[in-house]
């Protein structure tokens, strides 16, 4: 599908973002091994998150959805009896880690599939921890999907530490711990995402700069009631385009605020932006909130290498914001990027290209010389089949003179399904 989008003289409005898609994975997983029933409302209706439910059904769950309600009934630690000898993770590097690191923990044997972008990225930094762990994993030379997975040694608990600040491996190792007799421990030296210990009650100690997380069986698996927020990275495209639209001032409500989730709020603020939250409270173990943002004038960045974790699904739309700021941005430390659905550092290069930026690719990050007045007549974007390119495309397509084009923008759908309705909302 090719997306035309007109140039926008104002965004005003309210809306309430997505359901954030990785706590809505876990919360299914985890609902898996709960032993009771869990009630999760504001599930998203995303193909991740979807995905991700239906392996939890094939694995032994009760699962029953109605709209965005979704109520499962966990087979619990014991319990896990696949109804298939294979589970299609889909598009979600999400499910096909944490369930690996299940699956290893169980002794379960299970063929893991995942659609061509999924299969094309590597899983090795899996692999190998959960092979100490006694896991036998069997994958297409040696990295990729299809993961034939199983265990017939005993379990083998560990003292891991993440040797990049990662969030689906940490999540993959403790999944697994959680079925040993003696705690596995990850050892976290920069901060990643702490869904998994939020969700999970797990056990978490400060040692100087180390976080150190442990799972074993000892741990109870609480229920999973809750309701899941507005993902905040859906949330950040809307961040960045009322901040450079003239005359915009928009409302986000129920927005997941996560402290090691939300470094684009900080960033931006630091950059000039006018943001306010009001609302603050807790859904379950997350914080959220009512994010009001409103035109500004922006200021150019560096991006230090120990913040990329905690903003690195939001870069590629921080880069529109780093087009139109006052002065020369700095990505670094990034390389991250070029294992995401596509190469994203390539991808944001190719989408400022489009426009005419000021720009410059490195290894692991990107130059961008930015300019308040920064104009363009129009844009042909290729979203390379990812759906956070094609979303900041059409935010940059905003500023535009005359209408641009998206390829395949459907991709979209992976994340944010309603996102171009919404933008028609806003600009109306």
């Amino acid at each position: 599908m090719i997306k035309t989008v007109s140039p926008a003289t104002s965004l005003q409005g309210t809306i309430t973002p997505p359901p954030d898609k990785s706590i809505s994975q876990r919360a299914a997983i985890f609902s898996l091994l709960h032993d009771g029933v869990s009630v999760i409302r504001n599930y998203s209706p995303a193909e991740d998150p979807q995905s991700a439910l239906a392996c939890v059904e094939l694995l032994g769950a009760e699962v029953t959805q109605l709209d965005d309600v979704v109520s499962i009934k966990g087979a619990g630690r014991e319990g896990i009896h696949p109804m298939t000898d294979e589970l299609d993770c889909g598009n979600s590097g999400t499910a096909m880690r944490l369930l690996s690191g299940l699956l290893v923990g169980a002794g379960t044997p299970v063929k893991l599939l995942g659609d061509p972008s999924l299969s094309a990225r590597t899983m090795t930094r899996i692999i190998e921890p959960l092979e100490k762990m006694g896991g036998y994993i069997l994958a297409r030379n040696g990295a990729y999907a299809p993961l034939f997975i199983t265990r017939e040694d005993p379990l083998a608990p560990m003292d891991f530490e993440l040797p990049i600040p990662s969030a689906q491996l940490k999540s993959c190792i403790l999944l697994a711990g959680l079925f040993g007799e003696t705690p596995t421990r990850v050892i976290e030296t920069i901060p990643s995402r702490d869904h998994t210990e939020r969700l999970l009650q797990l056990d978490v100690k400060e040692e100087g700069t180390k976080k150190i997380i442990s799972a074993s069986r000892a741990d109870k698996i609480p229920n999973q009631s809750y309701t899941i927020p507005a993902d905040f990275s859906a949330a950040a495209f809307w961040l960045v385009a009322g901040s450079i639209v003239s005359e915009s001032e928009l409302k986000l409500e129920a927005t997941g605020l996560n402290p090691t989730r939300n470094a684009l709020l900080g960033i931006l603020k630091e950059m000039g932006a006018d943001i306010t939250i009001e609302n603050e409270r807790f859904e379950g173990a997350e914080p959220v909130g009512d994010i009001i943002v409103r035109k500004s004038d922006l200021k150019a960045i560096d991006i230090k290498k120990e913040l990329i974790p905690n903003c690195i699904d939001e870069l590629p739309i921080l880069a529109v914001a780093m087009a139109f700021a006052e002065g020369t941005s700095v990505i670094s430390g990034a390389e991250e990027l070029r294992h995401k659905e596509t190469d994203r550092i390539m991808a944001i290069a190719k989408m400022l290209d489009a426009a005419g930026a000021n720009y410059e690719e490195m290894n692991d990050g990107l130059v961008i010389r930015g300019n308040p007045d920064f104009s363009f007549k129009s844009g042909k974007f290729q979203s390379f089949h990812d759906h956070r390119i094609a979303m900041a495309s059409a935010v940059l397509s905003l500023k535009g003179s005359e209408d641009s084009e998206i390829e395949d923008a459907e991709c979209a759908a992976v994340s944010y399904p309603g996102f171009w309705e919404d933008l028609e909302i806003l600009g109306s």
